[in-house]
């Protein structure tokens, strides 16, 4: 009897035991958790706060709504330009512009590769390009910002001189295509890896009534991966709108309101960087203006977050 009582005893100890560790354990996890959500609510904070002291200087709808982006402020109130023009339309626009020219490479060539590598590839070839594809990514930004400037550029510009056209030595399209060639592993690596999750079972059932392996990717893989896709090409997007190195060395620091690729703009990033770089401030609008373009920034890349759950919802699939 006394022995299954020490028994009963160390079995209690041991589950309180097992239970404290257990609630150590989630402590730890919710402590994690929580760094993630007081880093993002400080960072949110901190904008709107900086960004309400802007707007009590420049106005709300001046700053969505105007043309002419010139924060450059004067010494003295009697100067011309001495309350500077704030209006965030040309930087929004290059944003776009040289966005939607990266996307444009980036997703084709991003979503054939990884189809290629994920249904066409034999193992040893995989082994071989797909370490090179992603050798891509670790190239640092400024390093694609030369070779924009130095090669992309210049070879733009005698193309266009050949065929007529007159391209910038500073260009949204240089800018674009080599974002676009930065970001296509990815868009590659994330949708190869989507493709192969899809289960093998949806590829044997369409090759058992008859479909071709084209026909199978066409129409069972790919409408099966649209929500990882979306995913992928949603992260490639946001990596383009915070791009500032390769925008600063090929398409230049000029607000110019203009949807002409060949023409030089500047992005919502770049005047952020420009506008905090050397010893500044925190009292004028110049300064406080780069706190309203973080904030609109992070407002852009929420409704594309938004979108982008409403796209995986729409071709959301369960398997079982």
């Amino acid at each position: 009897m006394q022995q299954c009582n020490l028994q009963t005893i160390n079995i209690t100890r041991n589950a309180v035991g097992r239970k404290t560790r257990e609630m150590l354990v989630i402590a730890l996890l919710l402590a994690c958790s929580l760094v993630a959500v007081l880093t993002t609510a400080g960072i949110i904070t901190s904008l709107a706060f900086e960004a309400f002291r802007f707007f009590q200087e420049v106005s709300l709808f001046d700053f969505l709504f105007g043309l002419e982006w010139s924060p450059q402020t004067a010494l003295r109130s009697d100067q011309v330009g001495s309350s500077g023009s704030f209006g965030a339309i040309p930087l929004i626009t290059g944003t776009l512009l040289i966005s939607a020219i990266a996307m444009a490479v980036a997703t084709p060539l991003g979503l054939l590769s990884a189809i290629y590598l994920a249904e066409y590839a034999s193992n040893p070839a995989r082994a071989i390009i797909k370490p090179l594809l992603e050798l891509l990514a670790g190239i640092p930004t400024v390093v694609y910002g030369f070779f924009a400037a130095l090669v992309i550029a210049p070879m733009l510009r005698n193309t266009g001189e050949t065929f007529g056209f007159v391209i910038s030595s500073e260009s949204a399209l240089a800018a674009g295509l080599t974002m676009g060639v930065m970001i296509i592993p990815l868009v590659s690596s994330l949708s190869d890896d989507v493709i192969n999750a899809v289960p093998q079972t949806l590829r044997d059932a369409s090759y058992g009534l008859g479909a071709t392996q084209a026909e199978t990717i066409k129409q069972v893989i790919f409408p099966a991966a649209i929500p990882g896709i979306a995913g992928s090409l949603l992260l490639a997007t946001s990596r383009a709108i915070g791009e500032t190195m390769i925008v600063v060395m090929a398409a230049g620091l000029a607000a110019n309101l203009t949807a002409n690729p060949f023409e030089a703009v500047t992005t919502v990033t770049v005047q952020i960087a420009t506008l905090l770089t050397g010893d500044q401030e925190f009292d004028s609008a110049k300064t406080l203006s780069a706190f309203a373009l973080g904030l609109l920034l992070f407002i852009i890349t929420l409704c594309l977050n938004v979108v982008s759950l409403k796209i995986v919802d729409r071709y959301k699939e369960q398997y079982d």
